[in-house]
C-alpha cells in the first residue's frame, strides 16, 4: 500500500504524531514568474505543466500551489499613484473579476494532475506586498514608495490595504472552497523601510493581514504564514507571534533565528524550514552526505513534532531533485 501522504502531513499539523518527519519544497515554475497572465496566456499553461513536472518526478508531501503569472493585482485605481490621497479611492475588484476567477481555475487544474489527495496551500501574497509589487516591484524602491506613502497619510493606505484585504480573501476563500486547497500561504515582509516602525506596522499594515487570515479560517482549518526572507530581506519575526495561523515558514539563514529558537517566538505552532534555499546554500550544492547530515541536525535541534523540514523560500528551479530526496530520505532516518 502507498504511504497516505495527506495523513501524514495533517497528522502533524494537529499535533498527533507521524510515521515520519515530512518535507516541503517549491519552485516558480514560469521564469520570470512576475509575468502577467492577464497579458500572456501561454502563462496559466506554463504554470500547470510545471506542477505536473515536479509532481511526477518527486511525489510531494504536500503542495504549495503557485501563482507564476498572478502577481500583478489588476485594480484600476492603484495604476500611476503617486499620492496617498489617492488611495483613498480605491474600490475592490470582486468576485467575479478575471484575475480572481482565472486562478480558480488554476487551482482546479494544479489538483487536478496528483494521482493522491495531497495537502494543499495557495500562494497569496499579503496586500503589503502586493501593493508593494504595483509600486516598484520586489525591489527597495517599491518599498520605499510604500513607506513614503504611509508617511504622507497612514489612514489613506490602511483603507487602501483593507481593500486589497477584501479581494485577497475573497479569492482565498474561492481557491479553497472550489478547487479543494486545504489553506493558504500567506507571505508577508515588513515594509523594509526603517522609518515603519513596529507601532505603524502594526496600526496601518498588520490589520490587513489577520483579516485574510481570519476570513480564511472560516473555510479551513490551516494555513501557512510565510515571513519572506526574498533577497536578503529582514524582518522582526516576533511582530507576528500572535498571527491566526497554525504553520509559520520564516528564512532561517537570512533572519540567523533557528527553527527553535523560533519555536520560542511562536509556540507550539508547526514549523516549515531549516535549510537555506540560495544556490550557496548546503540543500543546492551539497553532496548527499552534507545534505543528509544538515537534515538530521535540523531534526536534532527543532525536535520531531509538529515539524516540516524545507527551505526558506524558493529554491532554485534547477537544483537537483535527488537532493530533495536525501532530505526527505534522511528526516525518515531521523524520526525513528
Amino acid at each position: 500500500m502507498s504511504e497516505d501522504k495527506r495523513t501524514l502531513v495533517l497528522d502533524t499539523l494537529e499535533g498527533r504524531g507521524h510515521s515520519r518527519i515530512p518535507v516541503g519544497f517549491w519552485f516558480h515554475f514560469v521564469h520570470p514568474e512576475t509575468q502577467d497572465a492577464l497579458k500572456d496566456r501561454s502563462i496559466p499553461q506554463q504554470n500547470v505543466d510545471g506542477h505536473k513536472s515536479f509532481f511526477q518526478k518527486f511525489q510531494p508531501d504536500f503542495v504549495k500551489l503557485m501563482t507564476d503569472g498572478y502577481f500583478n493585482y489588476p485594480n484600476e485605481s492603484l495604476k500611476n499613484v503617486t499620492s496617498a490621497k489617492a488611495l483613498k479611492n480605491i474600490k475592490p475588484i470582486g468576485k467575479d473579476h478575471q484575475w480572481i476567477r482565472e486562478q480558480v481555475e488554476l487551482a482546479k487544474k494544479q489538483r487536478a494532475l496528483f494521482s493522491y489527495n495531497p495537502v494543499t496551500f495557495y500562494n497569496i501574497f499579503g496586500p503589503a506586498t502586493t501593493l508593494k509589487i504595483l509600486l516598484g516591484g520586489f525591489t527597495d524602491e517599491g518599498a520605499k514608495k510604500e513607506a513614503d506613502l504611509i508617511l504622507e497619510d497612514k489612514d489613506a493606505v490602511k483603507y487602501a490595504l483593507d481593500v486589497i484585504a477584501q479581494d485577497l480573501a475573497t479569492l482565498a476563500k474561492a481557491v479553497i472552497s472550489e478547487s479543494g486547497a486545504d489553506g493558504i500561504y500567506l507571505s508577508v515582509q515588513n515594509v523594509q523601510d526603517s522609518r515603519i516602525t513596529e507601532e505603524l506596522y502594526k496600526e496601518v499594515v498588520a490589520p490587513s493581514e489577520i483579516k485574510i487570515l481570519e476570513e480564511v479560517k472560516t473555510v479551513s482549518r490551516h494555513s501557512i504564514l510565510h515571513i519572506c526572507g526574498y533577497e536578503g530581506a529582514r524582518n522582526h519575526l516576533e511582530w507576528y507571534k500572535d498571527y491566526p495561523v497554525d504553520i509559520v515558514n520564516w528564512a532561517v539563514a537570512v533572519e540567523g533565528v533557528s527553527l527553535e529558537e523560533g519555536r520560542k517566538i511562536f509556540g507550539d505552532r508547526t514549523v516549515l524550514g531549516g535549510f537555506g534555499n540560495t544556490k550557496n546554500d548546503v540543500l543546492y550544492k551539497g553532496t548527499e552526505e552534507q545534505i543528509k547530515a544538515e537534515t538530521k541536525n535540523i531534526v536534532s535541534k527543532a525536535g520531531k513534532d509538529r515539524l516540516i523540514v524545507g527551505a526558506d523560500c524558493t529554491v532554485p528551479y534547477d537544483i537537483d531533485l535527488n537532493h530533495l530526496e536525501w532530505v526527505r530520505q534522511a528526516a525518515a532516518e531521523a524520526s525513528a
